[in-house]
């Protein structure tokens, strides 16, 4: 097997949170050296965001909780403080011998230390400086700060995403896990990586990526957005209604629910064979998919009827042997459960100072010559100040003096 895609490439990341540390880790599952910057004292704002904790073996208070633990695997925690000139002289030295530096600080805030991308560039112009933010580096909305679930109302994610008008609950929603900014650490590792590539073919040229949150928001609603941009209508929220196909959402039957969705004619008529409804097909306000939008709460009402009828693994087995697709609504446990998720190796384990086998979630990209097989702990905070220090030149005295006056 050859070496991992990015071995080689060293990332000097001063991002905080979610989005920016999420990209950033998946580099480093990539094979990439990233170099965490936190503040000392506190580090990461990610490690206060509440419990669950590791437990420490001594009992003691720590800041490894879960929020931190999933953003950065496969790193190496420096503290160092950029507000002193001490701590900014460090980053530039760091930057010098980096291909990538990460920061999502506002827009703005850096420059007045000079680790701002012309600053850096000074020093490194073939570095590729990524900021990711909440509204961008430009535009009137530039300074404020962003948070996925402010992006996720303003970006028209909450305005679609709901129960249907009428039912009980009715109004915006927001989608569970952070969603946007997952979306927007996968956009960013695009940006970096193509940005990589450019200074390949281009001699070593560099950039700015710029990467927000509420550019990412807008991009995802993708083909409901569209929907908008070709008639002028906000489409309604649909509750578990799918987006294509029809019938398409939650049924109850006797003792829980399904997902399904019925993505064609054919698919429609085998289903109504399921359901023991054959008429079904041939009815006129149901023969074709548009004809089933359109009549589609008539469609949803008389099958919701026909699931109760039976429990869920008796309609998931027969759908599966239909060829329609369909699932369980799994919980957390269910889904580490899986059979399928077990065999692609989900869950992985690392060894970390508190827990001997910490469960982490795998890197989701598969190769077959360069494969992703080992995972490194996220870094106990400043475990590798020390470390990182000594390849520029500062000794252990150094470290030390630096640390009694809290620069790192």
């Amino acid at each position: 097997m050859s070496a991992l895609p990015l071995q080689g490439i060293k990332i000097l990341d001063l991002t905080r949170v979610l989005a920016g540390p999420l990209s950033a880790q998946m580099l480093g599952d990539l094979g990439a050296e990233v170099i965490k910057i936190e503040r000392p004292g506190g580090g990461d704002d990610a490690r206060a965001f509440g419990p669950p904790y590791l437990q420490d073996p001594e009992g003691k208070a720590n800041n490894n909780n879960s929020f931190y633990l999933c953003a950065n695997r496969n790193k190496k925690s420096v503290t160092v403080n950029i507000a002193s000139p001490e701590g900014q002289d460090i980053i530039r030295e760091l930057a010098k011998s980096c291909d990538v530096m990460m920061e999502n600080y506002k827009v703005g805030d850096l420059k007045r230390y000079r680790l701002d991308y012309e600053s850096i560039k000074e020093i490194n112009p073939g570095i590729i400086y990524c900021s990711v933010t909440g509204f961008g580096q430009t535009g009137p909305y530039a300074p404020r700060a962003g948070y996925d679930a402010i992006l996720q109302a303003m970006g028209g994610l909450m305005s679609v995403t709901g129960h249907i008008d009428g039912e009980p609950g009715e109004g915006p929603m927001k989608v569970g896990p952070s969603i946007v900014d997952y979306m927007t650490g996968m956009n960013t590792s695009i940006g970096i990586l193509s940005a990589l590539f450019h200074r390949k073919v281009n001699g070593g040229e560099g950039q700015h990526v710029d990467v927000c949150l509420f550019d990412t928001v807008i991009a995802s609603l993708s083909h409901w957005l569209q929907i908008y941009l070709v008639n002028g209508v906000t489409p309604p929220r649909r509750g578990t209604w799918g987006n294509g196909g029809m019938p398409a959402g939650v049924f109850r039957a006797t003792d829980g629910e399904l997902m399904l969705v019925v993505g064609n004619d054919g698919q429609f008529a085998r289903t109504c064979a399921v359901l023991d409804a054959p008429e079904l097909a041939t009815d006129s306000r149901f023969l074709k998919n548009n004809d089933r939008v359109v009549h589609g709460k008539e469609i949803m009402a008389i099958f919701a009827g026909l699931f109760l009828k039976k429990p869920v693994a008796y309609w998931l087995d027969e759908l599966q042997k239909a060829g329609v697709p369909s699932g369980p609504i799994n919980n957390f446990e269910q889904v580490f459960s899986d059979p399928h998720v077990q065999s692609r190796g989900m869950r992985v384990k690392v060894e970390h100072p508190f827990e001997p086998e910490l469960s982490l979630i795998r890197n989701a990209i598969s190769f077959s010559g360069t494969p992703v097989k080992e995972y490194r702990a996220p870094p106990l905070l400043g475990a590798h100040t020390k470390e990182v220090l000594a390849t520029i030149g500062y000794d252990d005295a150094k470290v030390e003096a630096l640390k009694a006056q809290k620069i790192v």
